[in-house]
C-alpha cells in the first residue's frame, strides 16, 4: 500500500522529458520553418520566379547569390522553398479552419439535438468516409480547377468527418453531465448551452485533432501538386518542386531533397509541438 503514491507520483514526473524534448524539438523545427517562411523573403535578390539559365542546376553552398542552389530554369532553390513553404502553410491552415468550424458545428448539432438531425448528418458524415478522400479530390479538382482558394475550400469541405464525430460523441457525453442538467433545469436554451457550456470542453480536442490534420494537409496538397492537380506554375508548390527535380535525382540530388526536408520540418514540428502540449495538459 505504501508503494502506491509514490508510483503515482512518478508518473508525471516520468512526462517530463518527455515534455521537454517534444517542445525543445518542436521548437528548433518551427524556428527553421519561421525563418524560411517570414526571413527569407527579405534576403536580396528574393524572386521564387525569375529564370536565370547561365547559372542552371548551380549547387547549393557554391554561390553566395543562390546559397541553396537553382533548378533546372536558374531559379533561386531559397526563394522557391520560401514562396512553396508559405503556400503549404497558408492551404493547410485555411482547409484546417474551414474543416474545423464545420466540423465543430455539425457535432456540436449532431451531439445535442441526436434524433434524426444526428442520423442525417452522421449518415453524411459515413457516406463521405465510405469514399477515399485523394480520389476524391483528384476527381473534383480535375473537374472544378486547381487555383489556391478552391484547392483549400476542397481540401476543407473534405476533412470535417473526424472534427464531427469526435465533437458528437463528446458532447453525448457531457450533455448527461449534473452541470448542463443543472443549466437545463434553469431555462438555459440549446444555443445557450452549446455555445458557453459544451463548446469550451469539446476545443482543446478540436484543437489537437487540428495540429494532426495540417500535417495531413499538407501531405495531400503536396500529393497533388506531385502529380500535377495541385498548386500550378509559376507558383512553387513543395509537392511541384519534389516532383520537378526527380528527373535529376541522380546529378543533382539537392533539387529533391530540400523541398522534402522543408515538408518533414514543417509536419514535424507541428506534430512534436502538438504532443508537447498534449503531454503538458495530461501532466496539468
Amino acid at each position: 500500500m505504501a508503494s502506491t503514491p509514490t508510483a503515482t507520483a512518478s508518473r508525471p514526473a516520468s512526462r517530463a522529458p518527455r515534455f521537454a524534448f517534444s517542445f525543445v524539438l518542436a521548437m528548433l523545427m518551427l524556428a527553421i520553418v519561421a525563418l524560411l517562411v517570414i526571413a527569407v523573403p527579405f534576403w536580396p535578390g528574393f524572386d521564387p520566379i525569375k529564370q536565370n539559365l547561365l547559372f542552371a542546376q548551380e549547387p547549393a553552398l557554391r554561390n553566395a547569390a543562390y546559397p541553396l542552389g537553382t533548378d533546372a530554369l536558374g531559379r533561386d532553390m531559397l526563394s522557391r522553398l520560401s514562396m512553396a513553404t508559405r503556400v503549404s502553410v497558408l492551404i493547410a491552415g485555411g482547409a484546417v479552419l474551414i474543416s474545423a468550424c464545420l466540423g465543430l458545428t455539425i457535432g456540436l448539432l449532431a451531439g445535442w439535438l441526436r434524433g434524426p438531425i444526428d442520423s442525417v448528418l452522421m449518415a453524411m458524415g459515413n457516406i463521405q468516409l465510405s469514399i477515399p478522400v485523394v480520389l476524391l479530390l483528384i476527381v473534383l479538382v480535375a473537374s472544378l480547377g486547381s487555383h489556391p482558394v478552391l484547392l483549400v475550400v476542397l481540401l476543407g469541405l473534405t476533412n470535417w468527418v473526424g472534427y464531427g464525430r469526435v465533437v458528437r460523441a463528446q458532447v453525448m457525453s457531457l450533455r448527461e453531465r449534473e452541470f448542463i442538467t443543472a443549466v437545463t433545469t434553469a431555462g438555459g436554451s440549446g444555443w445557450w448551452i452549446m455555445s458557453r457550456h459544451l463548446l469550451p470542453n469539446v476545443l482543446p480536442s478540436v484543437f489537437v485533432l487540428a495540429a494532426f490534420d495540417i500535417g495531413v494537409i499538407i501531405t495531400i496538397e503536396s500529393s497533388l501538386s506531385f502529380i500535377g492537380l495541385g498548386i500550378q506554375p509559376p507558383t512553387p508548390s513543395l509537392g511541384l518542386m519534389i516532383s520537378e527535380g526527380q528527373r535529376y535525382l541522380q546529378t543533382h540530388p539537392f533539387l529533391t531533397v530540400f523541398p522534402a526536408i522543408a515538408i518533414f520540418l514543417l509536419i514535424g514540428g507541428i506534430q512534436f509541438a502538438s504532443q508537447a502540449l498534449t503531454t503538458r495538459r495530461t501532466r496539468g
